[in-house]
């Protein structure tokens, strides 16, 4: 995913929690807030008590290119963190872990009509 569809700093972080509202999808959650861009921002969080480094690396690797194939169907506007709740996330299988991202962003209201397109996100 670019760097500029990526939140980077703390403050951006403490925004979307501060302002933003919170949907649990069993072993994920999202927090979204608007941000007045022309395009959205995604955030990963992946507590200590997940496990060690590179348990928490790959979850968010995983989640990351989850959500980059998604990145197409997500409605402009919005910072949106993504906090990993269980260290499963690691080990099912990645259409699994796909179909959960999805689920989290339909809730939150922040995932568009199906578009078949790919996405070039990098």
């Amino acid at each position: 995913m670019k760097r500029a569809y990526r939140l980077r700093t703390p403050e951006q972080y403490q925004r979307v929690r501060r302002d933003g509202r919170t949907w649990d999808a069993g072993m994920l959650m999202l927090n979204a807030a608007p941000n007045r861009r022309r395009l959205s921002r995604c955030g990963f969080v992946t507590p200590k008590r997940l496990g060690g480094a590179v348990t928490r690396n790959r979850i968010r690797r995983r989640v990351r290119e989850a959500v980059r194939l998604l990145y197409p169907q997500i409605v402009p506007g919005w910072d949106i963190v993504f906090i990993a709740r269980s260290p499963a996330l690691a080990e099912i299988a990645f259409p699994q872990l796909q179909a959960l991202v999805q689920q989290a962003l339909q809730r939150a209201g922040v995932l568009q009509a199906s578009d078949s397109g790919q996405s070039d996100m990098g």
